[in-house]
């Protein structure tokens, strides 16, 4: 485990720094005078759209290089392995029918989004690049993860990509470029990323090209069209569930891009709750096909429960911190006050966010597994919950139906893949201690408003947030809660040079 919290220590870093900024680039976003709420709104559309390309066009091969790479490291020489040139050639296949939909459907698109959403048509071919960039990017971090580089990948994904549109959107403010000028610079995002990551491991000597399909291909290709089809459906679906809260803002509610905005603002505050799991996740996926190819399951175990537990502490404190200082922080930042009716949007997204990271890694273990067709199924599964309960709570409640379906899905989700691994595999990932990290952000978050309630403004949000890291954090440190804990204590104070 020091392996995966090592590179999930050094990538969760990153990573909050990167959301650091991301909140930089929120706050300008919805600060008075620079854009308008529907600007904010088509941004984050553009973004939804992209990624169920990516889900689309991927067609299974990022699980494809995950699931095998120990296979074809066994078995292949380093410059005769074919596995990354196979994916790539139909990956770009499947982007290429995406766009060729997207040019024969445009007409349809219109009729969903032209009235509620007109600018989402004015800039409707740039989101091609957008989502050829997210698909490559995605196949090249898979590959990068595999090659122990979870924090290079994260390092462009979550730190540089967010500065290269703190750097669009400070040339927009400024006037140095006008909204169209920033849309296309914008969709050339993450084709700049990948650049960047493509050169990065082809100058490492960890990425080379060859296109002779091996024996062991040829061997393994039953398994491996099985598996990338199964994951191409259920990465598909899954994409889907997770985006169609933006797509039916965008095609249900009057003034769409503007109520996009408010729950974008919400869904970006939530997402920060996430980024442990992002680091964990990229830094578990080798050691978890490992440990399933030598039938480890009690190494599966332990990075289950351990990441269910650690994920859990990070999650209820960041949650709690939210609802403590989101009113106070609109305020004390000068923030566009239509933005305040995002705080309940920000509670049930944030607890749906904490749900998610309490189950621990539950997808990455099933999908590594010699279970993976269930990802289709229990993506179905998800599906079949999102879609009516989005469209009929959004359509009675505004975006506050869209984040109670978004809950309810998700609970759904985690519960029937927790029963599927322990029914299976007798994989669990709650113990005893699992409500501890719960109670103490509860008691924690009431004992500072008990404090600090007389207090507002910038005094009231420096005040509460130190006063509730010191009762949270502390506790979480004297109950040793994880065995993780103290380590990443001791490494951040070592790197800090609080301690030898």
């Amino acid at each position: 485990m020091s392996g995966i919290r090592r590179q999930s220590l050094i990538s969760s870093a990153v990573i909050y720094v990167g959301f650091a900024i991301g909140l930089l680039n929120v706050y300008l976003f919805t600060k008075d005078g620079i854009f308008e709420k529907e600007q904010f709104g088509l941004y984050n559309a553009f973004i939804a759209v992209a990624l169920m390309m990516m889900a689309f066009s991927g067609l299974g091969m990022p699980a494809y290089l995950n699931k095998f790479f120990p296979y074809y490291q066994s078995h292949r020489p380093e410059k005769q392995n074919e596995q990354f040139s196979l994916a790539l050639l139909i990956s770009l296949t499947g982007f290429a029918l995406i766009a060729l939909l997207g040019w024969l459907g445009k007409d349809l698109v219109i009729h969903k989004y032209g009235t509620n959403a007109p600018d989402l048509i004015t800039y409707y071919g740039w989101l091609f690049p957008l989502g050829l960039g997210m698909t490559l990017f995605a196949l090249l971090e898979a590959w990068a993860w595999n090659h122990q580089r979870s924090v290079m990948t994260n390092l462009l994904k979550e730190l540089i990509w967010r500065l290269y549109i703190t750097g669009l959107i400070l040339a927009y403010g400024a006037g140095w470029i006008d909204f169209p000028a920033f849309i296309h610079a914008f969709s050339m995002s993450y084709l700049l990323i990948a650049s960047f990551l493509l050169i990065h491991l082809l100058s490492t000597g960890k990425l080379t090209f060859y296109f002779r399909i091996s024996p062991l291909t040829k061997r393994l290709k039953r398994s491996i069209i099985s598996l990338c089809v199964f994951v191409f459906f259920g990465m598909a679906v899954l994409q889907l569930a997770l985006v169609f809260d933006s797509l039916v803002i965008s095609s249900l509610l009057q003034g769409a891009l503007a109520q996009l905005a408010v729950y974008s603002l919400a869904q970006n505050m939530a997402a920060v709750i996430q980024a442990p799991q992002r680091g964990l996740v990229s830094a578990s996926i080798p050691p978890l096909a490992k440990a399933w190819k030598e039938k480890k399951l009690h190494e599966i175990q332990r990075i289950y429960q351990r990441s269910s537990i650690n994920q859990l502490i990070f999650a209820t404190g960041l949650l709690s911190l939210f609802i403590l200082d989101f009113q106070e922080g609109i305020e004390a930042v000068g923030l566009q006050p239509s933005y305040q009716a995002a705080f309940p949007v920000i509670l049930i997204l944030g607890t749906a966010k904490l749900i998610d990271m309490g189950t621990g890694l539950n997808t990455q273990i099933i999908q590594t597994s010699t279970r993976w067709r269930f990802e289709l199924w229990s993506g179905i599964m998800l599906l079949i919950i999102t879609l009516p309960t989005s469209y009929w709570l959004t359509k009675s409640q505004g975006i506050q139906g869209t984040a109670m379906a978004q809950l309810i899905s998700i609970t759904s989700y985690n519960l029937i893949r927790i029963i599927f691994l322990w029914k299976n595999f007798s994989l669990f990932p709650f113990t005893r201690q699992t409500i501890i990290p719960l109670l103490l952000g509860i008691g924690s978050y009431a004992l500072t408003r008990l404090v600090t309630d007389p207090l507002s403004g910038w005094t009231a949000l420096i005040t509460q947030s130190i006063f509730f890291i010191s009762v949270y954090a502390g506790s979480i440190y004297h109950l040793e809660l994880s065995p993780d804990v103290k380590p990443v204590w001791n490494t951040v104070k070592k790197k800090l040079g609080f301690a030898r």
